[in-house]
């Protein structure tokens, strides 16, 4: 059985196949930048997964050549200005709020509340990257159980440059090592779907003709085991790393976050250090002469 979003203009796409739902992010053109309307468009996604008892795992990919370059600080749809049904956090309307109080507002709710939301999603979850995988990018791949990687995928979180100190889903420590986070964030310098293997942060790294047969027959082996023992023991692998401090590590460093958001948006008048995301990428190109655009 197979249904199918037919391939419009939606930002988000969604089909199941053989107990799996393959969620897809559909901005190909912007490198499946994340706006507000895809985050919420990968929450529904991801609801109708939960209910669907047919579905037993969820993959998550990207259409085009990436898949995820960050959220969107730059292109036409930048929708901050816009609300949408809020999900994960009850807190007040940013839309008519300023300052800080618009900033913590819209990032409580659309980039960690929304990723701790996805994280407890109640059946096992693949990522399956491809090419760019950064900063927001990251933040999605994150919240999945397994991330599966194709060889020319890179990861980078390169939001230092605008002196934040990382994106809002801090799970860095805890998805390699402090040290290696360290480097990562330090350097802003991209890492390779093979060092990413080897510190721990992807489960596999295949050739980029492999990916999908790789990812969906893994998920076919997960979708033998029982609906509720995957559920509980996706439960309680997260409890065990929250015992070691990813959540309350989260918790403070969100607070770092917005405290450097304020000081940008004080010393410069504006909170993400006077860059966009044209000036990301020419920032990580001049510091950083190996890296290609991959378009």
């Amino acid at each position: 059985m197979t249904e199918a979003t037919p391939p419009t203009e939606d930002v988000v796409t969604y089909e199941v196949t053989d107990h799996v739902a393959r969620i897809t992010l559909n901005r190909p053109e912007y490198r499946n930048a994340q706006n507000s309307k895809m985050t919420y468009a990968i929450d529904a996604a991801l609801q109708r997964a939960t209910d669907d008892d047919d579905v037993k795992v969820i993959v998550l990919a990207g259409n085009g050549k990436h898949f995820c370059a960050g959220h969107d600080i730059g292109t036409p749809g930048r929708d901050v200005d816009q609300t949408f049904d809020r999900q994960a956090v009850i807190w007040w309307d940013h839309t008519d709020k300023a300052g800080g109080d618009q900033r913590f507002a819209r990032e409580s709710e659309v980039y960690l509340g929304m990723c701790r939301r996805w994280r407890e999603v109640p059946k096992p979850m693949i990522a399956m990257v491809h090419g760019a995988c950064i900063a927001g990018g990251l933040m999605l791949a994150w919240s999945c159980d397994f991330i599966i990687a194709s060889d020319d995928a890179f990861f980078s979180d390169p939001v230092v440059r605008m002196g934040i100190p990382g994106v809002e889903y801090f799970a860095h420590p805890w998805v390699m090592n402090p040290r290696a986070a360290k480097e990562f964030l330090f350097s802003g310098d991209r890492f390779s779907a093979d060092r990413a293997l080897a510190l721990g942060m992807v489960n596999q790294v295949v050739p980029r003709d492999e990916l999908e047969s790789t990812v969906l027959g893994l998920a076919g082996r997960i979708a033998q085991m029982p609906r509720f023992g995957l559920a509980l023991t996706k439960k309680a692998v997260n409890q065990a790393e929250d015992l070691q401090g990813l959540r309350a590590g989260m918790d403070s460093v969100f607070g770092l976050h917005h405290f450097a958001h304020a000081h940008n948006a004080e010393v410069g008048g504006d909170s993400l250090g006077g860059l966009d995301a044209k000036g990301m990428a020419a920032g990580n190109k001049a510091q950083d002469p190996a890296a290609k655009d991959n378009g």
